[in-house]
């Protein structure tokens, strides 16, 4: 009958009478998924004849347009648990910029300016029960520096936990509540699975208000936030604030596809989570080693552009630009070279940056891996044993002339619009430079090759140049500080 209704009035404001043809429906029987088809009334009246309506036939909705959320939150509630963590140090400060990582009610940082709390600081977090013996999920960052954790579950039963394991990487954390048993477990989903738009829920303790349960949408996947060289965030305007951090995203079949991790400072409705299957990556190695070990490739790389791509010759800008290879590595030992473009691994495909280091570290150290990567237009296919990769400090970008560096006088290089000096164990050093490559190039830049050519000299320089064709972009390597980076550099047309 509400059926019925909803199309009468819908036919009517176009000041039609019509019937509907609603088959076994109309007889009380349940309606079929393929929804009704709409009939104009053969006895419409002339001056209410209109052209016949073409039949409608709607697609079936790939999931549910609602659902019983109530429900639903009863269904989650008791996997939920709340966390209170007493901690022997915090380092101060007014939290990342523009990303802030929430952990407990605002104003548990410390004092201003990141002065030093008179007492011992404490904050509240989330979690989610994944085994019925005890074993939790929470975010790495709410049980750092840790002196005491305690979990409080739904059912308002509290349990000391032992801090198991941490992956600071993907900012996850494994506890054991000592003494639990028979408690009820999160079932894990898919977060490759999950579509943007899809309906979620996020339940947590935002503030130490207790078990909270908000609605949202996916509203974006694979968001990338500089939190670090595995950003992968599932972004959601389900409401979550600091005290959700370590909280599950559940999908409407009640299942965890993502763990809340950070809000966008300043903004509303836009958090970001840690998908699920990163944890599944990691779940076995925080179990029993406490930590992770990851695969390391053994070389570094640039995102492409267009510019960048223009140079190698390639139709568009795809995969990972190899600026680098450690020497004797691994990406070294398999053949790859500075230059080369990686556009898949393991036969998935590279399509930015950003995905080389997640798909290697899903690899664990000494495994082997498929590599294929492009070089002069042709593409490669080599194996690579992973070797084991180890914390590094990341080179700075260097911007300024460095002590010892080449007084010689600069000479100017009219063509790319920059001054230019020996560099001292070869190279050419960029004193200054002007026009439209001030953007790939800075001073202090050592360059060591122009499209292949190696540059060793400011005669080397021009030698090379006069190979560049006029009005292309040529493809220079550079070496800043301690990186060595590709840049694509406009020559003019003579």
């Amino acid at each position: 009958m509400k059926l019925q209704v909803f199309y009468r009035s819908r036919l009517a404001a176009f000041g039609l009478v019509s019937a509907l043809a609603l088959g076994a429906a109309a007889c009380g029987q349940q309606a079929h998924a393929t929804p009704p088809v709409i009939q104009t009334s053969a006895a419409a009246t002339p001056a209410q004849a209109a052209p016949p309506l073409s039949t409608v036939t709607l697609p079936p909705a790939p999931v549910p347009a609602t659902f019983d959320v109530a429900a639903l939150s009863e269904q989650v509630r008791p996997m939920v648990v709340n966390i209170t963590v007493t901690q022997s140090a915090r380092r101060g400060g007014e939290g990342m910029d523009p990303f802030d990582f929430f952990f407990g009610p605002q104003g548990q940082r410390g004092g201003p300016r990141g002065q030093a709390p008179q007492q011992k600081p404490s904050g509240l977090g989330s979690g989610f029960i994944i085994d019925p013996n005890g074993y939790v999920i929470t975010n790495a960052h709410v049980v750092e520096d840790a002196e005491d954790v305690r979990v409080r579950l739904a059912d308002d039963r509290e349990f000391d936990a032992e801090v198991v394991g941490r992956d600071p990487k993907l900012d996850l954390a494994l506890l054991k509540l000592e003494g639990a048993t028979n408690l009820p477990a999160s079932p894990l989903g898919s977060s490759e699975a999950l579509r943007v738009g899809e309906h979620v829920l996020a339940v947590g303790n935002p503030f130490g208000l207790g078990h909270t349960v908000t609605l949202g949408i996916v509203s974006a996947k694979a968001r990338s936030i500089g939190a670090g060289p595995y950003d992968d965030f599932i972004q959601t305007d389900a409401a979550i604030n600091p005290g959700n951090s370590g909280g599950p995203l559940f999908n409407w079949r009640g299942e965890v596809v993502g763990i809340n991790t950070a809000i966008r400072a300043g903004a509303n409705s836009i958090g970001f989570a840690v998908p699920i299957d990163a944890l599944r990556d990691v779940l076995p190695q925080l179990r029993e080693r406490g930590f992770v070990q990851r695969g390391k490739l053994g070389l570094g790389f640039q995102p492409m552009t267009r510019d960048l791509a223009s140079a190698l010759g390639l139709d568009a800008p795809r995969g990972a630009l190899v600026s680098q290879v450690e020497p004797g590595g691994p990406a070294a030992k398999a053949g790859i070279r500075p230059g080369d473009v990686i556009v898949s691994v393991n036969n998935a495909a590279i399509h930015s940056a950003e995905e080389l280091p997640r798909n290697v570290a899903r690899n664990a150290p000494g495994s082997e891996i498929t590599v294929t990567f492009v070089r002069n237009k042709e593409q490669k296919q080599v194996k690579a044993q992973l070797a084991l990769l180890e914390d590094e400090e990341a080179a700075a970008p260097t911007r300024s002339r460095q002590p010892g560096a080449s007084q010689a006088q600069p000479q100017s290089t009219s063509r790319l619009g920059m001054e230019v000096s020996n560099a001292p164990g070869g190279g050419v050093r960029v004193e200054s430079v002007t026009g439209n490559n001030a953007a790939e190039l800075l001073p202090g830049d050592v360059i060591t090759e122009i499209n292949g050519t190696p540059v060793k000299d400011v005669s080397s320089l021009g030698a090379a140049m006069n190979k560049v064709k006029p009005g292309s972009t040529a493809l220079v390597r550079v070496q800043r500080g301690k990186v060595s980076r590709f840049a694509a550099v406009q020559v003019p047309s003579k």
